[in-house]
């Protein structure tokens, strides 16, 4: 395998444009995964669908053989699952490839190793030579399994191992997006009572630099706003879900954001005539009167330019890590019923986001303990976002 990983470059960029909209600015764009809207004839997308020689020493595109592990199926709901499922989607029409091409095993918990190397397993006898396992708990038997069959290509979502080799890790910097979209609750909040339904403690980075990120856009337009959390110690738990969801609104929390795969937040909150803030794919659709905007991931993104990786010969197994610069990750259009001056702030912290003033982890930071982190005129560095981050932003509260 020759191994140079292939970069997003301005040919990638056209598969999708994020959606970083105001109050009341109307967009057919929904989930932009699928490239809805996009022109597939465009310069650079045809290059990317095009280019099926294997002469560098991949593997020719009619040849390829995509595998993905999902941990819930994707035609329930609106989140996790289905948003990966948008990305293969999106990916498949970018690459060209055929159904036949792609194959899907549905509903793996990622807490059950022996169910995870069946359903890996399977993908390979299958023929698939490039596997997408979704979910954190996938992680260390996805590298496992890559040790065993190292000429399959193996990637592995939201965790952080890696080989270097046949195997790698891909996420992205969620936490930007978090932010903007804590603004939007800081300035649409009038109890100043903001819940969060979280998949896991403070002991996993991901899901608490998310919700330190959500807090600290909040703080940022609104320092008399509280952050409730519950947590449901699951990834995937639909009755936990929606019992935190509850809890959360009865406490008289008039904005509640998640970090959760169903859709209980939202659709609670509409049914309580209250805000809701969504995540991984757009979910005004599903409460389109309480949905002030979402934090979406375009998994089509990484999942095109890992397959093209494939199919030009240059893997080289190396970490992704994308972010709104890269158009992995961003913020839906703002509902038209949102506070005055929302959209403002959110293109103003924005803009300080993508040039690279605004790192979102800067500076000193209190936590709720009243301990600090950080230094002066620093930004946390990657190691510590997505793997140091056990603390709480001072505004921030764990409800049991």
């Amino acid at each position: 395998m020759k191994k140079r990983m292939i970069k997003l470059t301005g040919a990638l960029l056209v598969i999708a444009s994020l959606v970083f909209s105001g109050c009341g600015k109307s967009t057919q764009l929904d989930d932009y995964a699928t490239n809805e809207g996009s022109d597939s004839t465009e310069e650079g997308t045809e290059a990317v669908a095009d280019n099926t020689s294997g002469d560098t020493g991949g593997i020719p595109k009619d040849e390829i053989k995509v595998g993905v592990i999902h941990l819930s199926d994707p035609a329930d709901g609106s989140g996790y699952t289905y948003t990966h499922d948008l990305g293969i989607q999106g990916m498949q029409q970018n690459l060209n490839l055929s159904d036949d091409q792609i194959v899907r095993k549905i509903n793996i918990s990622d807490t059950d190793a022996d169910a995870t190397r069946a359903a890996i397993q399977e993908c390979i006898d299958e023929g698939c030579n490039i596997i997408f396992t979704t979910s954190w708990g996938y992680m260390e038997t996805t590298a496992e399994m890559a040790e065993e069959y190292p000429d399959i290509y193996f990637s592995h979502g939201t965790g952080y191992m890696s080989n270097g080799k046949n195997f790698n890790n891909y996420f992205g910097r969620i936490y930007q997006a978090r932010y903007l979209s804590g603004i939007v609750a800081g300035m649409n909040t009038k109890s100043n009572k903001i819940g969060y339904v979280a998949a896991m403690d403070s002991t996993n980075s991901e899901v608490t630099g998310g919700i330190d990120a959500f807090a600290m856009g909040i703080y940022s337009v609104n320092q008399n706003a509280k952050v409730y959390v519950k947590v449901t110690n699951s990834w995937f738990d639909p009755d936990g879900e929606k019992a935190a969801a509850e809890m959360l609104l009865n406490m008289g929390c008039d904005v509640i954001a998640q970090h959760c795969d169903t859709e209980y937040p939202q659709t609670l909150a509409q049914e309580k005539g209250v805000y809701s803030i969504g995540y991984n794919s757009d979910m005004s659709k599903n409460a389109p009167e309480a949905c002030l905007c979402s934090v979406i991931w375009n998994w089509s993104a990484y999942y095109t330019s890992a397959v093209q990786s494939v199919i030009d010969g240059t893997w080289d197994g190396s970490n992704y890590y994308g972010g709104m610069n890269e158009n992995l990750v961003g913020l839906t259009s703002l509902a038209d019923f949102c506070a005055d001056g929302t959209e403002e702030k959110v293109e103003e912290a924005k803009a300080a986001i993508l040039s690279g003033e605004n790192g979102v982890f800067d500076g000193v930071i209190e936590t709720n303990t009243g301990e600090t982190v950080g230094k002066e005129g620093k930004t946390l560095d990657d190691a510590t976002i997505t793997g140091g981050i056990d603390w709480y932003f001072k505004t921030v509260e764990v409800v049991e």
